[in-house]
């Protein structure tokens, strides 16, 4: 029997689909409506809905990411699909982070986890390109979805709303 070059990225795909999915579903089912009728109390649940948002944000950031990724490769193997479940297991996290970030705003501990949490997160995608940079094949395909980086040249567009730096 032949052994197989390498697993289709598909059912990957899907599965981490999915479970971006549930993590943004857990988030909304997190905030909870306010204790009143008044618009005033729209207040009490505001803290919860803006880290709700940023968790949002940041996990179509991944999901848009990770999809492009596998989108750059014809095959995989085991090896990213470790990396891609210690990805996963960091994005879990995130919700409960937001959870206790939007319950106890202003405080120092929920930002920090959350933060922590983030980071984590960042450095698991950087471990999940690495593989899949490493990969036989598609190599070319990542390196051209992903260039490397070049540093910027004197006079070119900064990073405040593409105003220009002048020396």
């Amino acid at each position: 029997m032949i052994a197989p070059t390498g697993i289709g990225t598909s059912r990957l795909e899907a599965f981490s689909d999915g479970v971006l999915a549930i993590l943004i579903t857990i988030m909304a089912f997190q905030i909870l409506p306010p204790d009143g009728g008044s618009l005033r109390d729209l207040g009490d649940v505001g803290p919860a809905v803006a880290a709700f948002a940023l968790s949002f944000v940041f996990l179509g950031i991944y999901w848009n990411n990770h999809h492009h990724l596998l989108r750059a490769t014809e095959h995989i193997d085991g090896a990213v699909m470790w990396a891609n479940l210690g990805l996963l297991f960091f994005l879990t996290l995130i919700p409960p982070a937001t959870a206790w970030l939007g319950d106890q705003h202003g405080e120092p501990g929920p930002a920090v986890i959350y933060g922590l949490v983030c980071l984590a997160s960042a450095l698991a995608y950087t471990a999940l390109v690495r593989r899949h940079r490493a990969l036989p094949r598609g190599v070319d395909r990542v390196a051209r979805a992903r260039p490397a980086h070049r540093p910027r040249r004197p006079g070119g567009a900064g990073a405040a709303g593409g105003r220009r730096d002048r020396p």
